[in-house]
């Protein structure tokens, strides 16, 4: 007997803008590639492939880790995602906000945070200008250690 699954509309304008480039590209949009998108667009996070990969598993057992890559390249190249590279875990984080801004990478918990600032939009705007390039995005990744973590060395020097 097969598994019916229902495809519910987009949650929000960021999970309609993924499904969108998906489907502009000519990818079928299959309910893991939905599933994907779904959770990029409902975390705050910079997940991994292995997170997404293990956050909808167990709603699509069939989900192979490649599904995941693939579409996180497909993701990637179309610039509706961009991919960050790693926060000293060795692995890629991928942040589905695409509009202007700094991520701050803590290298000892691998945690990666949003720090909205309008001067990254205004340097966006005069490196188009200047250079005659359509911008689909950029990635201004600072590396350190978070306040949580630089308190725990604090109390354990």
């Amino acid at each position: 007997m097969s598994q019916q699954v229902v495809l519910s509309p987009p949650a929000n304008a960021l999970e309609a803008r993924l499904l969108r480039a998906l489907r502009e590209a000519g990818l079928r949009l299959t309910p893991q590639r939905r599933a994907i998108c779904r959770y990029l667009a409902s975390t705050k996070e910079h997940p991994t492939a292995q997170q997404i990969f293990a956050a909808v598993k167990p709603h699509f057992p069939s989900l192979s880790l490649a599904t995941v890559y693939n579409t996180l390249d497909a993701l990637v190249r179309l610039g509706a995602v961009h991919a960050l590279g790693g926060a000293g875990d060795g692995a890629i984080h991928y942040d589905a906000d695409t509009e202007p801004h700094v991520n701050l990478a803590c290298l000892q918990c691998h945690r990666v945070v949003d720090l909205p600032c309008e001067a990254v939009a205004d340097l966006d705007r005069r490196v188009a200008r200047e250079s005659g390039y359509h911008i689909l995005g950029a990635r201004l990744v600072y590396y350190g250690l978070c306040p949580d973590c630089q308190a725990a060395q604090a109390r354990s020097a």
